[in-house]
């Protein structure tokens, strides 16, 4: 992400970088990790011609292109997609998402999509509700890093295509069949409340809809566990 920054105002088209070994890998809300080598960890930078909102709606996209490199190497009835940028696999956390953007107008000036596997190796001292997995230790096969960032490479271009051709609608209505929990009580913590309610959907801007005892509500952002 940290080159993706970099190299940004440089860009002549979409760039993916892909980094063999990282000792300060982070995530969301600055969580920090090493990252062995013969696990994914890339970026995608480049040029969206979009507002930050649509930038964001990203994720979704990014998490589709993951659902459908992955499931070319282990049964796919075994991924799901956990809102709002984790892939599961058997219930343990076997990819994440991250996103970065920069810009001062309307639009973004750039958007770096970043996407972490664990192909071949748990990342050690990572603990949760949704402990790390990797793709071969539950039985997936055994593939380089290289190969897996072709496929997700196609992977992402195709939905960046469905994304300009039928609108993110379509992207939605392609998360959410995968969507983990999809229709039962999980709990979702932000940063002032915990909130727990049936998993309704997902709406157009990407929110997270809980119908509560109070009635829907719709959450932009937080921690979801189930």
């Amino acid at each position: 992400m940290a080159e993706a920054a970099r190299r940004a105002p440089d860009l002549r088209g979409p760039t993916w970088i892909m980094a063999r070994r990282q000792t300060a890998a982070r995530g969301r809300r600055g969580r920090v990790w090493a990252q062995p080598d013969g696990n994914l960890a890339a970026t995608l930078v480049y040029r969206p011609y979009a507002t930050p909102a649509e930038a964001a709606k990203r994720s979704f996209l990014a998490a589709n292109a993951l659902f459908e490199t992955l499931s070319l190497f282990i049964d796919r009835s075994a991924l799901a997609l956990k809102w709002p940028n984790d892939v599961l696999l058997h219930g343990g956390k076997v990819a994440g998402i991250l996103l970065e953007s920069a810009g001062r107008g309307p639009f973004v000036d750039w958007l770096a999509v970043g996407v972490g596997v664990n192909l071949r190796h748990v990342p050690a001292g990572v603990t949760g509700d949704f402990p790390p997995v990797s793709l071969i230790g539950e039985g997936g096969q055994d593939v380089t890093a290289e190969d897996v960032l072709t496929v997700l490479a196609s992977s992402f271009a195709t939905q960046e295509g469905k994304l300009a051709t039928l609108g993110f609608p379509r992207i939605r209505e392609d998360w959410l069949r995968h969507a983990a929990k999809l229709g039962e009580v999980i709990t979702a913590r932000t940063m002032r409340e915990e909130i727990r309610g049936v998993f309704d959907t997902v709406d157009q801007d990407g929110n997270l809809i809980l119908v509560t005892a109070t009635g829907p509500v719709s959450i932009p952002a937080a921690d979801v566990f189930f």
